[in-house]
């Protein structure tokens, strides 16, 4: 299906709970979280009723957001419902990686494609600081699972805080050296009034090539594969992924909607415009009335954000955590 602008839709970024085991200064705010309740959000089987849905209207790709939604109950089980409808050619996940390393297994085996972890620093004490309270080597021994059972391409999803410094930036240069792990820096979004703004990727570029280690050779697109544009430095095993929201956008090429936990069709990440689908769904709705509420969200999506890195923070209604990211 394509929007007003001649966008193909065809990937739900899938939010399953708005609950998290991290507090990320970026995403969640320090204090004052009104956690949905369990009948807020949707069901597994309300969900996958939506999918059979949307996959009629043009939907071949997944995504699994949080919150961190490794922390769902029935999320291994959930995946497998997903994956034998086969409809879905690709299905993923984004996660903390903290309590993946006993999961990465089951989830690879129920039909869960590959993974992408936030991981900001490699600092400890940082990554404590980041996250109000993870633990560095949790999610390191997740990215190790995720490699060992074929969760691949493993995707290292890197936002440029104030806090990225020069060891940060030499820790995933050596990741890639000896990883197949595909880094993905990702400019800060000031969204919700949280975090403070890090450095641009053009900064990190400068930095990659005056380091020494040879020319930045840009990837071939991976049309429909997300916002990276991808590089790779002279003898590494991973690659580089750029993702600038900020300093220069890929509205153009979006090809996504958002399902938030509690059952809002999001057209756009930095905008307020939801479409409400779990009221009428749990009223009675038919599918193709849910279609149709598919189609005006589809419709609703805007040309581009409004967001630069010069115009200070959005405050939304809803914060990155209550979102999907």
């Amino acid at each position: 299906m394509k929007d007003d602008y001649n966008r193909s839709i065809n990937y739900l970024r899938l939010s399953i709970t708005d609950r998290c085991n991290f507090r990320c200064r970026y995403c969640l705010p320090s204090k004052g979280v009104e956690w949905l309740t369990h009948s807020d959000i949707l069901s597994y089987e309300e969900i996958l009723r939506l999918i059979v849905i949307f996959n009629r209207e043009g939907i071949t790709r997944i995504r699994l957001t949080g919150g961190e939604p490794l922390v769902r109950k029935g999320l291994v089980d959930f995946v497998a419902a997903i994956s034998s409808l086969g409809m879905i050619d690709d299905l993923s996940l984004t996660t903390n990686g903290s309590l993946l390393a006993p999961m990465a297994g089951a989830l690879k085996a129920a039909g869960l494609n590959r993974v992408n972890i936030s991981l900001d620093t490699a600092n400890p004490a940082r990554f404590t600081k980041i996250t109000s309270c993870g633990l560095l080597d949790d999610t390191l021994r997740g990215i190790e699972s995720a490699l060992a059972c074929g969760l691949t391409p493993v995707k290292l999803n890197v936002v440029l805080t104030e806090e990225f410094g020069k060891t940060d930036l030499a820790y995933f240069v050596d990741q890639v050296y000896h990883f197949p792990v595909n880094v993905r820096f990702i400019e800060y979004m000031p969204v919700g009034g949280q975090g403070g703004n890090g450095p641009t990727v053009a900064e990190i570029k400068d930095s990659l090539n005056a380091a020494g280690l040879g020319k930045l050779e840009p990837m071939p697109v991976d049309i429909g594969n997300g916002p990276a544009k991808n590089y790779r430095l002279p003898g590494t095993q991973g690659t580089f992924g750029f993702i600038t929201p900020l300093t220069d956008h890929f509205c153009g090429n979006c090809n996504r909607l958002r399902l938030t936990a509690d059952g809002k069709l999001v057209p756009c990440l930095l905008s307020d415009r939801a479409v409400d689908i779990k009221t009428p769904l749990r009223a009675g709705a038919c599918d193709d009335e849910l279609a149709e509420l598919f189609r005006l969200a589809v419709r609703a999506k805007p040309e581009r954000h409004s967001l630069c890195r010069t115009s200070g923070h959005a405050d939304f209604g809803r914060s990155m955590w209550q979102i999907g990211g």
